[in-house]
C-alpha cells in the first residue's frame, strides 16, 4: 500500500488547521473584539495584522530618539510616551490599542476616576500584568509581580522589615553610606580649593546607583555594595535586555529558542540566581555556626519564614520556599535601589536648575540639622521644603513612567465599558502627572509649593500622585525611599552647591525606570567657598 497520500493528506490537514487557528487568533478575534469595544464608544488606532500598533509606536519613538530638551523643559512625553501624546487628543483619556500578535487588547487609562477604581480594588479583579517574561527574570516573582494569596503571604513576611522601628534604625545606615560618598567628593576638592570658584565634576547618576545599592545591601541583606556588586551589574544587563525586547512582537514559545539574545538572558539570570544563593548560603552558615537566628533584616525574616516548622517551634507550615526567597531578593535588590537612585538623580538635576530652591532647602537643612547628618524621623519630619521638593520631583520625573494591570475576568470599567478577560490596562503615570485637568494650568511647571498642604490637596484629584502607585498594591518601600532621599539631599546641601555641567544633555529615557540618557555630570562646589 502506498502510504504517501495518507501522510500528505494528514500533514495538509494539520497545516490547514494551524492556518485556520492563526487566522482566528490574529485576524478574526482581534477585529471582533475591536468592533465590540468601538460599539461601546471605546475608540483607538485600528488593529493591524500581527503587529497591532507596534509599528506606529516604534516609528514615533524613533522620531524622538535624538531629541534633546531645554533644561527647563520637563515635557519628555514625546520622547518616552509619544503614542499616548498622539492618541489621547484623538480618542480620549480611555482608548483601546494593540501590542503585537495578541487576541487581548490594551486599554489606556488616563482618566483618574477609572485609575482610582482599578488601583483601589481589593477583590483581585485587576491582577498584575506581565507582557514581557524577561521582567520576571529581572524582578523575580516577588511582591511586585505576584497576585492573590501568594502576594498576601509574601507581604506578611516582608512588611515587618519596613515598619517604623526598622526604618529608624535604617536611617543611621543611610546617613553612614551617604557620608562615605560625600567624603570621596570632598577629597576630590581638597587639591583645588585654593582656586577661585573651584569645583569638581562628578557623574551623579552612576554614583547614586552605587549609593542606593550600598544602602539596600546593608539594610536588607546585611552586606555592602562591594559584596552585592555583581548582582547589581548582572541585573542592570538584564534590565536593558528586557527593555530591548519590550517592543518586539511576542511570538508564543519564542523565548525558549536558543537565540543569541535569549542565551544572554539565560546566562545573566543564572548568574544572578547563583550570586543570590551564595549570599543566602553565607547567612545560613553564620546561623549554624553561632546557633543564633537568621538576622533581623529582610533576608533574615525571609529565611525565618522558610525554615522548617520543627525548627521554628511551631506547627505552621513554612511561609516561603527557597525559590521564593531568591525571587524576593531579585525584587528588592533591583527595586530597592534603582528607583531611589533615579529620584536622587532628578532631584539633583532640579536643584541645579532652580538655584533659588536649592538655597531655600539649604537654609532649612541648616536651621533644622546644622552640620549634623539627619538620622532621626523627628528631624526629617521638620524638613518640609525638602519633602515638597522631592514630591514635585516625583511628579515630574516619576521613576516608573507607567504601570499595568489586567482584567482578571470579563468586567466593566468606569463609564460602563465592558472589556474581556485578559485585557491589559495601562496607566500612563508620566502623562497623568502632566494633565492640566488634574494638576491645573501649571502642570508642566516645576512648582514644589503645590504640595504645601500635602499630597491629597496638591491636585484636583486626591490620588493623582502615582509615583509609588496607590491603593493596596502601593510600593511597600515608599517610606524607605523618601527617608533615604531626604537624608542624601540634606547631607549634600550641607556641603555642596550643585551646578549643572555644560556637558549635560537633557534627554530623559525610559529603560523600565526613567533615567538621563547621557548621565548627569554635575559641578560640585564647597559651600564654604
Amino acid at each position: 500500500m502506498d502510504w504517501s497520500w495518507p501522510v500528505a493528506a494528514a500533514v495538509a490537514a494539520v497545516l490547514a488547521s494551524w492556518v485556520f487557528n492563526m487566522l482566528v487568533y490574529l485576524v478574526w478575534r482581534p477585529y471582533a473584539i475591536a468592533r465590540k469595544l468601538h460599539a461601546q464608544g471605546l475608540r483607538g488606532p485600528g488593529y493591524k495584522f500581527f503587529v497591532g500598533n507596534l509599528g506606529e509606536i516604534k516609528r514615533l519613538r524613533a522620531e524622538a530618539a535624538g531629541v534633546a530638551l531645554d533644561v527647563n523643559d520637563h515635557d519628555f512625553i514625546p520622547m518616552v510616551q509619544p503614542h499616548f501624546r498622539k492618541w489621547i487628543p484623538l480618542y480620549g483619556r480611555m482608548f483601546v490599542y494593540w501590542i503585537g500578535a495578541r487576541t487581548k487588547p490594551s486599554v489606556c487609562l488616563a482618566d483618574m476616576n477609572v485609575v482610582k477604581e482599578v488601583l483601589s480594588d481589593r477583590t483581585g479583579m485587576y491582577p498584575k500584568n506581565l507582557i514581557n517574561p524577561n521582567l520576571a527574570r529581572l524582578l523575580g516573582m516577588g511582591l511586585v509581580l505576584t497576585d492573590g494569596d501568594d502576594w498576601k503571604r509574601h507581604r506578611k513576611v516582608v512588611q515587618p522589615a519596613f515598619n517604623t522601628d526598622k526604618l529608624k534604625m535604617m536611617t543611621v545606615t543611610m546617613s553612614d553610606c551617604a557620608r562615605s560618598m560625600i567624603a570621596e567628593w570632598e577629597a576630590q576638592l581638597v587639591g583645588i580649593t585654593k582656586k577661585a570658584g573651584a569645583a569638581v565634576e562628578v557623574e551623579l547618576s552612576s554614583r547614586f546607583e552605587e549609593l542606593t545599592a550600598d544602602v539596600i545591601s546593608h539594610t536588607a541583606f546585611g552586606g555592602s555594595y562591594g559584596e552585592g556588586k555583581q548582582v547589581f551589574l548582572a541585573q542592570r544587563e538584564l534590565q536593558f535586555a528586557a527593555v530591548s525586547t519590550a517592543l518586539n512582537v511576542q511570538i508564543p514559545g519564542f523565548r525558549y529558542f536558543p537565540t543569541k539574545q535569549n542565551r544572554t538572558i539565560w546566562r545573566l539570570d543564572k548568574q544572578v540566581r547563583t550570586l543570590l544563593m551564595d549570599i543566602i548560603k553565607t547567612r545560613l552558615a553564620a546561623k549554624n555556626n553561632t546557633n543564633g537566628g537568621y538576622g533581623n533584616d529582610l533576608l533574615g525574616m525571609m529565611l525565618e519564614a522558610s525554615s522548617a516548622p520543627e525548627e521554628q517551634g511551631k506547627t505552621n507550615p513554612a511561609l516561603m520556599s527557597l525559590d521564593e526567597i531568591i525571587d524576593e531578593c531579585k525584587t528588592f535588590f533591583f527595586a530597592g535601589h534603582d528607583t531611589t537612585s533615579h529620584l536622587l538623580t532628578w532631584a539633583s538635576f532640579l536643584l541645579s536648575t532652580h538655584p533659588e530652591w536649592q538655597e531655600k532647602l539649604r537654609s532649612e537643612v541648616r536651621r533644622e540639622c546644622g552640620d549634623v547628618a539627619p538620622t532621626t524621623n523627628d528631624v526629617l519630619n521638620k524638613l518640609r521644603l525638602v519633602n515638597m521638593f522631592l514630591l514635585e520631583t516625583l511628579r515630574l520625573y516619576a521613576p516608573v513612567s507607567l504601570i499595568q494591570r489586567r482584567a482578571g475576568s470579563d468586567l466593566e470599567l468606569g463609564g460602563g465599558v465592558k472589556v474581556p478577560e485578559g485585557t491589559i490596562l495601562t496607566i500612563p503615570i508620566a502623562t497623568i502627572h502632566r494633565d492640566k485637568e488634574v494638576w491645573g494650568e501649571d502642570a508642566g511647571e516645576f512648582r514644589p509649593e503645590r504640595f504645601e498642604n500635602g499630597v491629597a490637596r496638591a491636585a484636583r484629584h486626591p490620588n493623582a500622585l502615582l509615583s509609588f502607585s496607590s491603593g493596596p498594591r502601593a510600593c511597600i518601600g515608599q517610606n524607605f525611599a523618601m527617608i533615604e532621599a531626604k537624608v542624601a539631599v540634606a547631607m549634600m546641601l550641607q556641603r555642596f552647591r550643585l551646578e549643572l555641567s555644560p556637558k549635560y544633555v537633557h534627554a530623559p529615557m525610559d529603560a523600565i525606570t526613567l533615567r538621563p540618557r547621557h548621565g548627569l555630570p554635575m559641578l560640585l562646589r564647597s559651600v564654604k567657598n
